[in-house]
Formats: structure tokens, sequence, C-alpha cells
């Protein structure tokens, strides 16, 4: 094993943005409750299923790498620490399925999209949510099918088929 100098450095781990699982869990109590302190983030954890809950200094210990990363802030209210969210929720969603579709699919939206149609598991309201969705979004951009760029309309079944035979063909 090699030995270290006094002058020596050691790199710190690399700190990660995205959420925990604990983390996330006292995110979901600030952005229902807004203001509190960690004793009230205890107790409502008190009310989560088992195996879900924190003691008193692992939510302290949280929070304090929470506001590390940024996601809350305090106050001091007399002897005590008031935490808030100062990340939305709908903030914190979007970094984390913008790093999920960086890591798994190449940042590529379709191949994000096209994973999850191909679960088996969306249901025909959910499908027709989509269509509604990507037609607004071809609106929103001027154009029929944003995935063509040439103003004819393609299905997302279509699309998938494509995306599936040019994966099978090892095509990007």
């Amino acid at each position: 094993m090699e030995s270290r100098g006094a002058g020596a450095r050691r790199m710190p781990p690399r700190k990660s943005i995205t959420l925990t699982e604990a983390e996330l869990r006292l995110m979901k109590i600030l952005w229902a409750r807004g203001e509190s302190v960690v004793s009230e983030m205890v107790a409502a954890m008190a009310a989560m299923p088992k195996g879900a809950t924190l003691a008193y200094n692992s939510v302290l210990t949280t929070i304090r790498i929470l506001e590390q990363k940024g996601y809350v802030r305090h106050r001091q209210e007399g002897r005590a620490y008031v935490y808030s969210p100062c990340v939305e929720e709908h903030e914190a969603s979007r970094s984390e399925i913008r790093h999920m579709m960086q890591r798994f699919f190449g940042n590529s939206r379709e191949r994000l999209l096209l994973s999850l149609l191909g679960d088996g598991e969306i249901d025909a309201e959910e499908l027709r949510r989509l269509k509604e969705a990507i037609a607004q979004a071809a609106e929103d951009v001027g154009d029929v099918d944003p995935g063509r760029g040439d103003g004819t309309a393609e299905t997302a079944e279509d699309g998938a088929r494509g995306l599936r035979a040019s994966d099978a063909r090892g095509e990007a």
C-alpha cells in the first residue's frame, strides 16, 4: 500500500447532483409541507411505510447534504434551523430525467420514449395523452413531425419500427 506524505492530498469523492432515495423522501416532505425543522421532518417520515423512515441524526445529515447540493436552504429561528426547498419539484424531476436520458439513452428523447412505449405496460389512455403531447410539441416547433423534418406525418409505431430496425442493424 502506498503511503502518502504529510503534504499529499486525497481527492474527495465526486458529489452527485442526483437525489438518493432518502434525499428524495425528504424533498417530497419539504415540497408538501414547505418550511420545516428536522423534528417535523422526522415526524412526517414516521407516517411513511416501515423501512422508509430515518432517525433524527440521519435526517439531519441528509438535509445538510441536500443543502450542499443546493436543493434546500435554511434560516435560523431561535435555536432551530428551519429548512425550505430552493428547487421546485418539477425542476428536480426534469433534472433527474435529463440525467437518466444522458446516461442510458445517449441524450436521445426518441430512444427514451421508444423504450417507454416498448415495455408493454402502456394503456390506451396514456398512449392517447402521449399522442396529444407529441402533436402539440410538433405544432410548437412548426412541423407536423419534428422527427422527420419534412412536414410529413409518421406514427409513433412507424418510428418505433424504424428505430428497432436500425438498432437491429447496429446503426445509431
